[in-house]
């Protein structure tokens, strides 16, 4: 690994005070943040040669309340019970048998909501099936995109070409870019969030409709990441998490942050799918494998190399209520992970103390201040903070003065990953209950 310089400034609002740093650090491992993934749960792989899935090329999944898998495929619909219990639709309806199911959604209900090429909407309740073919020619509802349900029980339906389709069980409604405030008409995924509002990603950029009216958000107007939007998912603090060729970008209504490949532990930038389970973890579909990130800000990562994953591009991530995780391929049928969490710190119960480390000569010796210290370890691609208490909120700022890696639970002595972050000047900032520090980080 080549060698870095990095220097590290501290300004102090109060008399700054000044300490050597003992040249070796006795310290106890802590696990980093960014873990290896790879023996943590288990992978299954269901596939035409393994299993009775109509087809490797999966379009779409969704799960009901009692963690059935439903997926859509080029071939129809099919659905999965327990570990290996397929059965396939299209043999119960014929007009299943060759058409593509792009996008599916189950209600409260139960009712199954799928979206096809030639047949536009059909409903599924279980037993019976209800098509919807007069409004869809009438509305050119020939190619359904997504599909999405907000609070009041009304479906909203992307259109590709065509548009954002409103649909209450009595009344359809169609909106164009012509006629609303709508981005594109190439509509790639919806959201709705806690004020019931819808997101709408496309390939022109994201929008928000509040029922009254449309706002836009495109690089030209916001710090978002790119303007194809594949994917947008609402966590339980109405925070967006929007999934963009450039990457995943987190919006509170505020501020955007950026997470990609150069600053984050994602394996890939773009991203083309996005979940999130029962316990907050945001599951992450990219170009080069799969990404999981919590709300204590760790990530693991799952790709070809670590977790023998297919190479082919991800169509789908869902979630089941035993927190299973699914991810859908363009050739390859369906991965399945059960059982994952991500491990405690090595220091609370199993760690055993460390070889001597030394900070990398290559860097300044740390900095301390105020019962804050900066230790950097470059030559092994990490950098700590240690502070008096647990946890600090700890940002990184770019030369340009954005934002792009946001720490708020950062935990004190944990390695932040610094590998793929580019090399520039960044201003660090380190908040705990005592201390407010800006820093000056300069990695070359």
């Amino acid at each position: 690994m080549s060698k870095w310089k990095c220097s590290i400034t501290i300004y102090y609002t109060r008399t700054t005070k000044e300490l050597n740093m003992q040249k070796i650090l006795f310290i106890v491992v802590f696990m980093s943040l960014a873990v290896s993934a790879m023996a943590q749960g288990t992978w299954r792989f269901y596939n035409t040669s393994n299993s009775e899935i109509n087809s490797n090329t999966v379009l779409a999944l969704g799960c009901d309340s009692k963690n059935n898998l439903w997926v859509g495929t080029t071939l129809g619909l099919c659905r999965l019970s327990g570990r290996n219990s397929w059965t396939d639709y299209t043999m119960f309806n014929r007009k299943l048998r060759g058409q593509s199911v792009n996008c599916l959604t189950v209600d409260k209900r139960g009712w199954v909501w799928i979206g096809t090429d030639d047949y536009g909407v059909l409903s599924f309740d279980g037993s019976n099936w209800k098509e919807y073919t007069g409004d869809a020619r009438r509305l050119n509802m020939r190619f359904i995109g997504d599909i999405a349900i907000d609070y009041e029980g009304v479906k909203w339906f992307g259109v590709t070409l065509v548009g954002l389709v409103r649909f209450d069980d009595r009344n359809w409604e169609l909106m164009t870019p012509k006629d609303s405030g709508l981005p594109s008409d190439f509509i790639l995924c919806t959201a709705i969030d806690h004020r019931n509002r819808k997101w709408v990603g496309t390939n022109g950029g994201l929008g928000l409709f509040n029922e009254r009216r449309w706002i836009s958000y495109t690089p030209s107007n916001s710090d978002i990441a790119h303007e194809i939007v594949p994917a947008v998912v609402v966590d339980k603090d109405d925070v967006k998490w929007v999934g963009t060729l450039g990457g995943l970008c987190r919006y509170d209504g505020e501020r955007w942050i950026t997470y990609n490949k150069s600053n984050s532990e994602m394996p890939g930038s773009q991203v083309n799918a996005l979940a999130l389970d029962s316990r907050g973890y945001l599951w992450i579909g990219t170009d080069g494998g799969v990404a999981v990130y919590d709300r204590d800000r760790r990530w693991a990562t799952f790709t070809t190399e670590s977790s023998k994953l297919p190479k082919g591009s991800i169509t789908a991530i869902v979630t089941d209520n035993n927190n299973d995780v699914f991810v859908g391929y363009d050739l390859y049928g369906i991965a399945r992970l059960s059982g994952f969490e991500f491990p405690e710190q090595v220091a609370a119960n199993k760690s055993k103390p460390a070889a001597p480390s030394q900070p990398s000569e290559a860097a300044d010796e740390g900095a301390i201040g105020d019962n804050v210290r900066v230790v950097p370890y470059l030559d092994q691609g990490y950098v700590t903070i240690v502070f008096d208490g647990l946890e600090a909120d700890v940002e990184f700022i770019n030369s340009a003065g954005r934002s792009v890696r946001h720490l708020p639970h950062y935990k004190k002595g944990a390695r932040i990953n610094i590998t793929n972050m580019q090399r520039t000047l960044y201003t660090l900032k380190v908040k705990t209950s005592k201390v407010d520090k800006t820093l000056q980080f300069n990695l070359k």
